[in-house]
């Protein structure tokens, strides 16, 4: 309870003076930058988009453990389990100084957090603790007086959480900048979408991802709040001359809209850690020749105000695919989760290498004087996306009945496009699906195929040829260090 009273505080005062950075969330990105990459991945196989959520539920284990110690040495000791708390504020201390949104006002936090947590310690311990030892009730523990102070603590750690939980959650939701901005109308809109390039099957989800259903893979334990009236993009390194943009700035500019899909380099073969959508922005390249990249750059830094970074491939930025600045998803400002203000979209390549949110600068510099985020953590300097496909129904292990089963799904090859998608029944003979168009080469295409299958159990795999008839690979690889490959291999079970 004296943890969970001073973890509270200093939440519900980070609201109000430090919403993009609390004790927690420094905790939570220290831990995220310091363990391997293979933890990262089983976190993010097993939990997928949850794996946030059970850090934290994690971390919050961790701390009541050490705060049942603490409680048990303050008992024996006095002072011993308040020497455990303050340790716990050095600590805090220290993350929140490793993180990139550190301000004075966040570094008070945990110290905060450590010296309430210690008042109510030895607030409870008192009550609980015989005369001699300092305590108010005679020679024996206080019980009654005892549980009703920690009966009241407790309930107001439930109460501050909640508050917390609204609070913090509430204060990115409505943010009212956000709220009230109006996207400028595009010099040059999205395409529209082909004719049947929605096969609208059950069971395969829409051409286009609704924001609340498209996938977030990032290091932000906390979503930053940017206020877009403050924010500004700084290009800076091997350039003639850098350049500073503005949010006003940018909505100014001629902004293009185009349908991209993006994937996550942590999706599994047949994994959901992919989605499409409408983006509205400003091509990169157009910024870069503002700034004018010298002749022996070949890669631009990105960096995220939360100090997470990418590394692009500076002919990727500065070519003729849509790689874009953008400021709107499906028809409205980003979401603040998806990056808010403005965040980076480049088709062909994972998001780890390419899809910095909350986009704070591009350093225009060379592979071999920096390093992004995930490269020294065993990840390639490179990301292409690679060719791959998915079955989305039947699901695997479904029991379908026998004859004609419908099965569909997904292919993507970003910035190449999808020439052909084929599917073989128990190790068979490949046979061609119905290939839905695409709406750009720049997006996934959806597929189906009607199948006669007799009763038992059968193993069907899928698998996409790109427009230039590269076919995609069959070795199983896991997701590191540049993208799973493999067939989609799923297994129905055929009733009479």
């Amino acid at each position: 309870m004296a943890a969970g009273t001073g973890l509270v505080a200093s939440e519900l005062i980070a609201g109000f003076v430090s919403p993009s950075l609390s004790t927690m969330t420094a905790l939570g990105g220290a831990v995220i930058d310091a363990v391997p990459p293979g933890v990262k991945d089983w976190a993010v196989s097993l939990f997928g988009t949850a794996d946030k959520l059970a850090l934290l539920a994690g971390m919050a284990l961790g701390i009541a453990a050490l705060a049942a110690a603490a409680g048990v040495l303050e008992l024996r000791r006095r002072f011993a389990g308040a020497a455990v708390f303050a340790v716990f504020g050095v600590v805090g201390l220290t993350a929140v100084l490793t993180r990139a949104q550190v301000t004075a006002a966040a570094v008070v936090l945990p110290l905060l957090a450590a010296g309430i947590g210690i008042a109510v310690l030895l607030k409870l311990v008192r009550r609980l603790a015989p005369a001699d030892v300092g305590g108010d009730a005679g020679p024996g523990p206080a019980r009654r007086g005892f549980f009703q102070l920690l009966g009241g603590t407790a309930a107001g750690v439930l109460v501050g959480g909640a508050v917390v939980t609204v609070w913090r959650g509430g204060a990115a939701g409505v943010n009212e900048v956000r709220r009230t901005l109006r996207l400028p109308v595009p010099r040059s809109a999205a395409p529209p979408i082909p004719a049947g390039a929605d096969i609208r099957l059950a069971g395969v989800g829409p051409l286009v991802t609704p924001n609340p259903d498209f996938y977030r893979i990032d290091t932000a334990l906390s979503v930053p709040v940017l206020d877009s009236r403050e924010w500004r993009l700084k290009v800076t390194g091997l350039v003639e001359r850098e350049v500073e943009l503005t949010f006003e700035d940018l909505l100014a500019k001629p902004l293009i809209e185009r349908h991209v899909t993006i994937a996550c380099v942590s999706n599994e073969v047949g994994g959901d850690l992919i989605g499409n959508a409408r983006w509205l922005g400003w091509p990169v390249r157009e910024l870069l020749a503002m700034a004018g990249p010298k002749p022996d750059a070949d890669m631009v830094l990105s960096r995220s105000s939360d100090g997470f970074t990418a590394s692009t491939p500076l002919e990727v930025l500065t070519d003729n695919r849509d790689a874009l600045l953008a400021v709107g998803m499906n028809g409205e400002p980003l979401p603040l989760e998806h990056g808010f203000p403005v965040r980076m979209i480049v088709p062909g390549l994972y998001g780890y290498v390419s899809a910095t949110k909350w986009l704070t600068e591009l350093k225009v510099t060379k592979f071999a004087d920096d390093v992004a985020y995930w490269t020294p953590r065993g990840w390639s300097e490179r990301g292409p996306i690679k060719i791959s496909s998915r079955v989305d129904v039947p699901r695997n292990g479904a029991s379908v009945p026998a004859g004609a089963v419908v099965f569909g799904g997904v292919a993507w090859a970003q910035h190449t496009g999808i020439g052909k998608v084929e599917l073989r029944v128990d190790g068979g003979s490949w046979q061609p699906a119905r290939l839905a168009p695409g709406i750009s080469v720049d997006t996934w295409y959806q597929w189906q195929l009607g199948l006669d299958l007799q009763p038992g159990q059968h193993e069907v795999q899928v698998r996409a040829t790109d427009l230039k008839g590269t076919e995609q690979a069959e070795e199983h690889r896991s997701v590191a260090p540049d993208g799973a490959t493999g067939f989609h291999t799923i297994r129905v079970d055929v009733k009479t």
